[in-house]
């Protein structure tokens, strides 16, 4: 049986989302199928819409769907504290801790030699902006605890001596409810090195 050409065509683009295979995109193809029409063009316009109205905030770098964000925007947040993340995703975590009501700032990547990413891929012309406006009073370096995400720190960090401004970095650790047994030696090493009195 000769295959479909425009359900094929959707497998393809649906197979290009992360964690999806080509299995679980010719899953979705196929369950698409039965949804009914009305619901078919909602996912359409959904989707279609996304880069329309979906932006970067020009302040933080934030994605947005009002002209600043919603971060920014937000006058009971604490104007003196900085965390610095590599990606939106990052943000959206931190925010589902509920641990932290400072402001942020969005790189929007991170230097990666491998990947022939630098510094002029990274947000930086606002973060200055921001430091040189002078209300900010701690940076906290929040990039990943990756090769690339410790680059990225790294250099923030020699960047940032210039400015009289508290940098920290977040802490690594343990997982919760995890066994020594199981934790990679990186991991144990940066543990050690962030303990504290208790």
């Amino acid at each position: 049986m000769e295959n479909l050409k425009s359900l094929e065509a959707l497998q393809e683009q649906l197979s290009k989302l992360p964690g999806v295979g080509k299995k679980s995109a010719e899953r979705m193809a196929y369950a698409l199928l039965d949804f009914p029409d009305d619901e078919l063009k909602d996912i359409a316009k959904a989707i279609s819409s996304l880069k329309e109205k979906i932006h970067l905030c020009p302040i933080c770098g934030m994605i947005s769907d009002i002209d600043g964000c919603y971060i920014c925007d937000d006058s009971t947040r604490d104007q003196s504290t900085l965390m610095v993340v590599s990606f939106p995703k990052d943000v959206m975590s931190l925010e589902k801790s509920g641990a932290y009501n400072g402001l942020y700032h969005v790189l929007n990547g991170e230097i990666s030699l491998s990947k022939g990413l630098d510094i002029s891929n990274l947000n930086l012309e606002s973060l200055f902006k921001r430091l040189d406006e002078g209300n900010i009073k701690e940076i906290i370096l929040a990039t990943n605890p990756t090769i690339d995400g410790e680059t990225t720190s790294g250099y923030l960090n020699k960047v940032l001596e210039k400015y009289e401004i508290k940098v920290t970095r977040l802490a690594y650790g343990l997982q919760m409810g995890g066994n020594l047994d199981y934790v990679d030696p990186l991991t144990l090493s940066k543990a050690l090195e962030g303990r504290h009195k208790i």
